[in-house]
């Protein structure tokens, strides 16, 4: 069974504005990213990609209610890598560590496959395979500006 590497790809953070964050983030000098599509912004970091996604979208990509009491947090951090296997591997060892299965690994509407586990504080984890985001040697998402 694959170990996770310690590494984070991406953080995604669930806005209530995309285009209101968006603007922010670029005021800060962090440049968007022409990965970026309509309803998400990239932005890439140093080692690691900042996603902005409507709130209410991640919740239902997640499978959860957008509700802080029902477990939502509102963001979730990622872990990509290389292809579906290894998404599938990848969840399966996350849940016999302890993660919580949130919603199993499938085809997903962007083009890509992914699953989300639930950390044991109820954190959530997308492990995903993303064939536009291609990762470098040392597994970091690897992004046009």
């Amino acid at each position: 069974m694959t170990k996770f590497d310690r590494r984070m790809t991406m953080i995604t953070l669930g806005v209530a504005d995309l285009e209101r964050s968006t603007a922010f983030y670029e005021r800060l000098g962090w440049a968007r990213s022409v990965a970026s599509q309509e309803g998400v912004t990239f932005i890439a970091l140093d080692g690691i990609v900042l996603s902005l996604f409507g709130r209410k979208a991640l919740a239902e990509d997640a499978g959860l209610k957008d509700d802080i009491a029902g477990g939502f947090p509102g963001f979730s951090l990622a872990y990509n890598v290389d292809s579906e296997a290894a998404v599938d591997e990848a969840v399966q060892f996350a849940c016999a560590c302890g993660a919580k299965p949130v919603k199993p690994p499938r085809k997903v509407f962007w083009g890509g496959y992914s699953g989300y586990v639930a950390d044991p504080d109820g954190f959530l984890w997308e492990i995903a395979f993303n064939p536009f985001m291609p990762l470098d040697d040392k597994g970091h998402m690897i992004l046009e500006q």
